[in-house]
């Protein structure tokens, strides 16, 4: 098969390395990619979102499977362009891309299907929505609509806080047209933990599940960013709580969304709460996580997972199963300094191969770029360093040590990834 990943951070590394164990595989194209992508694939110099330019890509190299990495292509209608032109895509049509596309809409298929998730109500208005929290109180959490970056959503400890959010979006538009509607939704307390299944419309099969870490300082301090590590499994979510919860928020939404005519096929991913009282939904995105991609697919280094989304695109999930090994993965994001903000780029990377060479380990590019031949950084998020152990804890010193390889004097990365979920381990 020939095969084209879309994207260029970590998570699109992580599939190609994935994917590129496939026997099925004859040729393995990453547009845009990476240096590390350029290990296991031939990189093509296509945006994600210049769709016509993928699909024309696409027919002249007679690729039979598109796998897309961000939701930003899926949303576009990348995979619609692709099935109209005959060729297989690993992700939903655009109308089905609603489930994060829209928050709002993903609360009316709650509704609709009876999933459990926070109490909520959406406001266009500054006022109407300062009057909710003043009825409300704190904490209360505030949402933009649409698509955001990562940037639409404010936990707020008071309603000062609250407020601030809401006359940023609604009357500041700080964020455009994507927080031009705004929900406002009580605050869930309790671990949050990502799912993942695979879907073909009707069918799910689980990925995995898996724990991240948003803020940038030890101790969850510090600002929102992408994602700076991951685990897998999370603490407190074992597997047959993890099927339990396909059961509840991902075998429900598929039959709803094909009730509606708009079928989902490609990764569902619902980022949960455990609460004292069960389970709720966040949130849902229609795709794979980053950095939990990259402590997932290691997981599944036994399976064909090439295999197993061609059986998606074709509707045939129901003979796939994709159990994870019965090991941990711990995954640690060095970053540039001073992000999420303002950071430099082209500062200098060395070990990365050192690194690599630490038995159990992965390192996946994300924001990196040759610079005569050097690799630099590009981004952000720079790299994602993973290890695999038979525990969390040998999973963890494993990725650290190899964390301690890399030579980035301008990268800033957490060091307590897993450790709060090691302790709690130990204390049972």
């Amino acid at each position: 098969m020939r095969v084209l990943v879309v994207g260029a951070g970590g998570r699109e590394h992580a599939l190609a390395w994935a994917i590129s164990n496939s026997p099925l595989l004859t040729k393995l194209y990453v547009a845009p990619g990476n240096p590390g992508t350029a290990t296991v694939a031939q990189n093509v110099a296509i945006g994600v979102l210049d769709v016509p330019a993928l699909v024309a890509f696409a027919l002249v190299e007679r690729i039979d499977l598109v796998v897309p990495g961000p939701e930003a292509p899926l949303v576009a209608g990348i995979a619609d362009a692709l099935r109209a032109a005959g060729i297989r895509c690993c992700g939903p049509s655009a109308a089905a891309a609603a489930l994060e596309g829209s928050k709002a809409f993903t609360k009316q298929i709650c509704a609709a299907a009876g999933i459990p998730t926070a109490l909520w109500e959406e406001f266009t208005e500054v006022e109407s929505a300062l009057e909710f929290v003043s009825r409300r109180g704190a904490p209360i959490v505030v949402k933009a609509d649409g698509l955001a970056a990562g940037k639409g959503v404010t936990v707020a400890r008071t309603e000062q806080e609250a407020g601030d959010a809401i006359r940023a979006l609604l009357r500041d538009k700080s964020l455009g047209e994507a927080g031009a509607r705004i929900l406002i939704e009580e605050c869930l307390v309790g671990e949050e933990v990502s799912l993942f299944a695979l879907c073909d419309g009707l069918q799910a099969v689980l990925l995995g599940a898996a724990q991240d870490f948003k803020r940038i300082g030890d101790g969850d301090t510090g600002p929102n960013t992408g994602g700076m590590g991951a685990i897998s499994p999370p603490p407190g979510f074992p597997l047959d709580a993890q099927l339990a919860a396909i059961d509840l928020f991902i075998r429900p939404a598929l039959r709803e969304m094909a009730a509606r005519g708009t079928p989902f096929t490609g990764i569902l991913f619902a980022g949960l709460m455990l609460t004292a009282d069960g389970p709720r939904l966040i949130e849902y995105n229609v795709r794979l996580g980053d950095p939990e991609t990259q402590v997932l697919l290691p997981r599944l280094a036994h399976a064909d997972i090439l295999a197993a989304f061609l059986a998606a695109c074709d509707g045939e999930l129901a003979r796939v199963a994709l159990p994870a090994l019965d090991i941990a993965c711990a995954g640690v994001v060095m970053a540039a300094r001073g992000y999420p903000g303002d950071f430099s780029r082209g500062l200098p990377i060395a070990g990365v191969a050192r690194a690599a060479a630490i038995p159990h380990a992965a390192i996946f590019h994300a924001g990196t770029d040759l610079r005569e031949g050097a690799l630099v950084s590009s981004g952000g998020r720079v790299l994602t360093i993973c290890a695999t152990g038979p525990t969390l804890a040998e999973a963890r010193d494993a990725a650290y040590q190899a964390v301690h390889a890399i030579d980035f004097p301008d990268g800033v990365f957490r060091t307590d990834i897993g450790q709060r979920a090691i302790a709690s381990e130990h204390s049972t």
